[in-house]
């Protein structure tokens, strides 16, 4: 294991150990005295130990002896979590508070000698590091492969990213232009950008390249950069001469400038206050850091370049190159293993070329290419073939500040191509305690910024995106989880149990169960999060006291497990997808549980114990009735004890029957009591009665924070009676479906509004289109069965930001009217069963952005005059790339 990775992972339990003990010390205001000063010590001993390791990081002091002391602070900082639980459990077990004090006290003290002799130790050997030379202590680049290969220009998938660049730093433009080229570890950056250099330095008076690294500080790069230009340096010259000296050397001048590596963001602040906005001057930065170029994108003279992994064709083509360089074709009988080595390198350059290279001095055979596509995760690391990989990659973890590297690890937990849903690893992170409060921001906020920061980062990649721009589910490329697997296994953050047998330690603190059946039948004490992902059954006993976290989704459970009331400590608890048909009301016991996820159980109602839920932030009981005859009640809900405003922490609450909950008035004083939810930011309601709309509009009033609103009424019959709101000025997104005998004239004030989809509203003579044209906001429409008009006129400068147009089951619609200028940004556009409409709309040609046009179950006559070569109005959709027709399960491509 890599010292620096290691040192990581102390890092960061040591500080989040500390945080935790703040926390404790504040809360358990009952301590007795001789604990109380016992934890005071902790902190003081771990405040220490914390000074020692941020300054052994900055002086990269990592060898052998390093190691082992950092291995000795991680193993001390899980015991300290360990003894804290244990108190918290003890406490919710009246009968052993007593007898455990003592015992805890004694643990505590252990401890505390324990760091101290920790301590002492690295003081000890700190101070014979210091009379030591360093010599052997490169603090240069970190190993990156890319300029390996720079000498041959290997630029295989790079051609079309190249001759962009290259068009871009020739083009005259009056300006000095900027652009960062972004991508994760290995996607060949520097190969990239190297190839352009090449090709347009000759027409520029002065050409630099200059490696950034992190190793080198401000005054180095600027230093490096003016002896380049061929400058004199005074003798002492600090960081704000050698800027004048490079302003005034440069100006006048056309240049071409290279940083590449960059990682710190005030390195390229300095760099960029000394150049001078020379005519047709150019500055190509490359990174993995995306957010420092977020950050740097100030005006319309910076640019961003995404690289992207390379094509399957693209990659096969540098595979075969590489691993079989006489003639790159690959042999009979290799194909099957390429083709599977070449899905773990996912289009990364990296990969490709160092496996390859690596595969190109074995014996050319299946059983020998096989052992190196088993062993990938043993091979990159520091001892293995494959260690350049392990060096590059785990740079950009070594990067991360403490409180990241725990949420970036987490995703070893989850197998390989699992799509992980955003929402559900945030609430996750917190569970765990990864995620550290900020004054006015809720900790689902501050999570999602954890989140954005290591996508910006490129370690974490988004896999699918909503319309908002905002990930709805994220994943790890391939071989960067080789690497948080093999980090996660050897600093014990999670144990990976697949098909193989795996023996478990009694220091286990997570368990991720990857295979078909698993029964955990030895005691683990330490366990801390449990995840079963296999589709058998999973036994577990009662031996998990400190749990805080299980999931076990899609397991075919078909009762409640007993043992589950038991975890006294458990925060998080997902039976999402299982049969489960209650819940007991000894749930009520799990005081500290913040996410209770319930969702496609056949769970229909909670008991009253659940009110004693006072931390719960998530609750998430209903599922999607997938064979209902109307799709009008497709979602399921759960009948709510009438008290339901006591959880006065929750942010999530879905989906509440409002009808058939009790007698008429004990219904009434459950609606009204959702007023005291204060904190909620998505709220879900089934079956409003129209009696009930009034009440629930005043409940709605008191949430100020609320996000997103989601009701159905009764039945298709039963209005939504929902005039009187006095909507939360927050509200982003809004979903009614039922009859509206109006239109409700708050929506139209709703500032921040991006999605609003309306279903069987029915309306007669209030237009819908007319009533939202203005919202500044919106970026998706959906209109079903909505209105009963014959025409909707998009007017000119409306609609200024939506993306999607969904409009379905419009019986009575004939026409669309779509004026120029209106519906600038629109991307696609969805038509679904509307018989009596004519034609596309009218102005669909000047639409410039939209690039996607679905139609579903249109008639014959409809879709005639759209296809290719005869249909009669074929020529409206000219700027559309992508058209599909849809009836019943067939497709017909119109593009």
């Amino acid at each position: 294991m890599d010292p620096e990775i290691g040192g990581g992972i102390a890092g960061s339990a040591v500080s989040f150990l500390l945080l935790k003990l703040d926390v404790f010390a504040s809360r358990e205001w009952n301590l007795q005295e001789n604990i109380k000063r016992a934890v005071q010590n902790l902190g003081r001993e771990l405040r220490s130990i914390e000074a020692l390791l941020r300054d052994a990081a900055s002086k990269k002091e990592h060898d052998h002896q390093f190691t082992v002391w950092i291995q000795n602070v991680r193993d001390q900082a899980y015991a300290i979590e360990d003894v804290l639980d244990l108190f918290r459990l003890d406490q919710e077990s009246v009968w052993r508070r007593l007898k455990m004090r003592h015992s805890i006290n004694n643990l505590i003290q252990d401890i505390d000698r324990s760091l101290q002799s920790i301590q002492q130790t690295k003081e000890r050997y700190h101070s014979m590091a210091s009379t030591s030379t360093n010599a052997g202590n490169n603090t240069d680049l970190p190993v990156r492969v890319a300029p390996q290969f720079i000498g041959n220009v290997d630029t295989v998938g790079l051609e079309e990213p190249t001759n962009k660049l290259v068009s871009w730093a020739l083009e005259p433009k009056q300006r000095l232009e900027v652009m960062f080229v972004v991508g994760m570890a290995g996607l060949g950056k520097t190969t990239l950008v190297h190839s352009v250099y090449e090709r347009v330095k000759q027409h520029f008076g002065c050409n630099v390249w200059i490696t950034a690294s992190k190793s080198k500080t401000k005054l180095n790069i600027l230093t490096l950069l003016v002896e380049k230009l061929g400058c004199t340096i005074t003798q002492g010259a600090d960081v704000v001469a050698l800027m004048h000296k490079l302003r005034k050397f440069l100006h006048n001048k056309r240049y071409v400038i290279v940083l590449d590596d960059l990682w710190v963001k005030d390195v390229w602040e300095s760099i960029r206050l000394a150049l001078p906005d020379g005519k047709n001057s150019r500055i190509i930065v490359t990174t993995r850091r995306g957010d420092i170029a977020n950050s740097c994108r100030d005006d319309d003279s910076i640019d961003i370049h995404k690289l992207q992994p390379l094509s399957p064709q693209r990659a096969e083509q540098l595979f075969y190159k590489k691993a079989f360089s006489r003639n790159g074709r690959c042999p009979s009988g290799l194909e099957e293993v390429s083709k599977s080595i070449l899905q773990k390198c996912d289009g990364l350059p990296l990969g490709i070329i160092e496996i390859g290279r690596f595969l190109s001095r074995r014996t050319p055979t299946k059983n020998e290419w096989k052992i190196l596509h088993d062993s990938l995760e043993s091979g990159m690391r520091s001892s293995g073939e494959l260690s350049d990989i392990m060096k590059v990659l785990s740079a950009s973890y070594n990067d991360l500040p403490y409180h990241l590297k725990y949420c970036f690890l987490y995703m070893s937990i989850f197998p390989e191509n699992n799509l992980v849903k955003r929402r559900r690893l945030i609430r996750l992170w917190i569970a765990e305690g990864f995620v550290i409060e900020k004054r006015g921001k809720t900790l689902e906020e501050v999570g999602d910024e954890y989140l954005n920061e290591l996508i910006d980062r490129s370690l974490i990649k988004a896999n699918e995106m909503d319309f908002d721009g905002r990930p709805t589910s994220v994943g790890v490329h391939s071989l960067m989880l080789k690497m948080i697997l093999s980090v996660s296994h050897e600093e014990n953050f999670c144990t990976v149990c697949t098909g193989a047998a795996r023996n478990l330690t009694e220091n286990t603190r997570r368990l991720s169960i990857q295979k078909e059946d698993f029964d955990v039948s030895q005691d683990l004490p330490c366990v801390r999060t449990f995840f079963s992902f296999g589709i058998g059954k999973v036994r577990i006993g009662s031996n998990f006291k400190l749990l805080k976290v299980l999931d076990i989704q899609g397991t075919p459970l078909e009762e409640f497990p007993s043992v589950i009331t038991d975890l006294l400590l458990l925060r998080y608890l997902s039976l999402r997808n299982t049969n489960i048909r209650s819940i007991p009301r000894s749930l009520g016991d799990l005081h500290h549980l913040e996410t209770l996820d319930l969702k496609q159980t056949l769970v229909t109602k909670v008991p009253k114990a659940v009110l004693q839920l006072e931390k719960l932030r998530h609750l998430l009981v209903y599922r999607y009735n997938m064979e209902s005859v109307l799709p009008f009640d497709i979602v399921q809900g759960f009948k709510a004890p009438k008290r339901m405003g006591a959880l006065k922490n929750l942010q999530k609450l879905s989906f509440v029957k409002a009808s058939g909950q009790h007698r008429m008035s004990r219904q009434r004083k459950m609606i009204q009591g959702l007023e005291n939810l204060t904190q909620l930011r998505k709220l879900g309601i089934v079956e409003l009665a129209k009696e009930d709309g009034t009440s629930l509009c005043h409940a709605i009033v008191k949430m100020r924070n609320l996000h997103s609103l989601n009701v159905t009424s009764l039945d298709k019959e039963e209005p939504l009676e929902l005039d009187a709101m006095d909507p939360p000025r927050l509200l982003q997104r809004l979903y009614l479906k039922g009859p509206l005998q109006r239109f409700p004239r708050w929506v139209s004030s709703l500032h921040d509004l991006v999605r609003i989809r309306l279903k069987w509203s029915s309306l007669t003579e209030d237009n819908p289109i007319a009533a939202l044209e203005d919202l500044p906001n919106l970026m998706e429409l959906q209109l079903l069965d909505a209105y009963t008009g014959d025409q909707f006129d998009f007017n000119k400068g409306k609609f200024q930001k939506l993306k999607i147009l969904d409009l379905e089951r419009l019986e009575r619609l004939k026409f669309i009217i779509m004026e120029d200028g209106t519906l600038p940004c629109l991307q696609k556009l969805i038509i679904r069963h509307c018989k009596e409409l004519k034609q596309v709309p009218i102005g669909i040609d000047n639409l410039n952005h939209l690039n996607e046009l679905f139609l579903c179950d249109m008639p014959e006559k409809f879709v005639a005059q759209l296809r290719k070569k005869v249909g009669e109005l074929r020529h409206l959709l000219h700027r559309i790339s992508y058209i599909r027709s849809y009836h019943g399960q067939s497709m017909e491509d119109l593009s």
